[in-house]
């Protein structure tokens, strides 16, 4: 988890059991739950290894939010990063937010407009 490494990818869908049944029967991937503040966060898995996250995309502020892949990357602070990548042209999403045992994380639109996660991991 070295500073400026990809680490985790995650789905964010507005159909959370469509996605499911169709990474499980293309690639045999299974999942796991996991509470979140948001509702369930699901681990996708490959035998007992954590792959990446399915994210679901409820309520009405999610309504016009598109579905896709959100890459997250490693970085030393997430704090300061950030005010350096909105003097860059970058914008935040949404305000920094802690999660427990996992990181503290921002969620990015860089210059061009990609979606982007940056995470400072509780481990790294």
């Amino acid at each position: 988890m070295a500073h400026g490494s990809f680490i985790w990818n995650e789905l964010v869908t507005h159909d959370i059991d469509k996605a499911k049944a169709f990474y499980a029967k293309a690639l045999g991937w299974t999942f796991e739950s996991m509470p979140s503040p948001n509702g369930t966060y699901w681990i996708a898995k490959m035998g007992d290894q954590r792959i990446g996250g399915l994210f679901p995309l409820e309520g009405p502020e999610c309504a016009n939010v598109p579905e896709g892949w959100l890459p997250y990357i490693a970085v030393d602070d997430v704090d300061a990063r950030v005010k350096q990548a909105q003097a860059l042209g970058a914008r935040l999403m949404r305000p920094i937010f802690d999660v427990p045992e996992v990181g503290r994380i921002a969620v990015l639109t860089e210059p061009g407009g990609a979606g982007i996660c940056w995470m400072t991991p509780v481990k790294m």
